[in-house]
């Protein structure tokens, strides 16, 4: 590819961004992380990834959108990376999987199943996909301090949106079903789309990764006939993602 002084993708270059990062999927999240931020400016906006830099602590931190799923979540992390980031929080939504996980509360993956095709291009099947332990007690600390409801555990990663929601009309969908089974008899928290392509890139490149979603609705709870509203106010997940990044942040001081 040819030389750039900026990303190809997210169209930043050296200085642009901070060393610690949040990364949502949806552009529309951004402005609102960034008003957590002390001093934000937005520095560039190219498909799907937006980007905003600001400071926490007096250290220069940086939220970066990634659209929807692996591929995307790759290139923001990779390009990221690229210009000195080190330490990222991935912070979205999530569809419940395991019953006594609600709409409204939060789930903070310790790892991921890798139903998805992104990460084969960085590591063998055989290798797990799992959250930094140290990003991951930051975001359990931070969700104890807000008073926040949530849960810890292994969420799932896959490819297709509507695979997960409507499998019966797949032509492979009694191999979706047979899976999502497993999924629920494992004790899988959720689904999700973007975690487990970047747990393993952040082992590739040697920097550190993870993850807390709003729950926004629970199917199996839905299927069980269990009550529930849906919720897509995600405001817990980014105070408790903004919160771990402080909290990283000033513990790597500390070394």
């Amino acid at each position: 590819m040819q030389k750039s002084e900026k990303q190809f993708h997210i169209r930043c270059g050296e200085g642009d961004v901070g060393r610690y990062c949040i990364l949502p999927g949806d552009p529309g999240r951004c402005a609102s992380i960034a008003e957590r931020f002390d001093d934000a400016r937005f520095v560039a906006s190219n498909r799907e990834f937006t980007v905003y830099t600001g400071s926490l602590l007096g250290e220069k931190v940086s939220v970066c959108s990634t659209g929807i799923g692996g591929p995307s979540a790759a290139i923001a992390m990779e390009e990221l990376h690229n210009l000195g980031a080190h330490t990222f929080i991935r912070v979205g939504t999530c569809g419940g999987i395991d019953l006594n996980v609600r709409s409204g509360q939060v789930v903070i993956a310790t790892g991921a199943v890798r139903f998805e095709h992104t990460s084969r291009e960085y590591a063998p099947l055989e290798y797990p996909a799992v959250a930094d332990f140290d990003v991951t007690t930051a975001l359990v600390q931070s969700a104890k301090a807000l008073g926040m409801p949530y849960h810890t555990g292994v969420v799932q990663c896959k490819d297709s949106f509507y695979g997960q929601h409507e499998p019966q009309r797949m032509p492979v969908g009694g191999e979706l079903l047979e899976k999502w089974d497993a999924w629920k008899r494992l004790g899988v928290k959720a689904s999700e789309m973007e975690s487990a392509a970047l747990f393993v890139i952040a082992h590739a490149l040697g920097c550190r990764c993870g993850s807390c979603f709003h729950v926004v609705w629970n199917q199996e709870r839905e299927a069980a006939g269990l009550d529930q509203t849906m919720s897509e106010n995600t405001a817990s997940a980014i105070a408790i993602g903004v919160d771990a990044l402080k909290r990283l942040i000033a513990a790597d001081r500390e070394k």
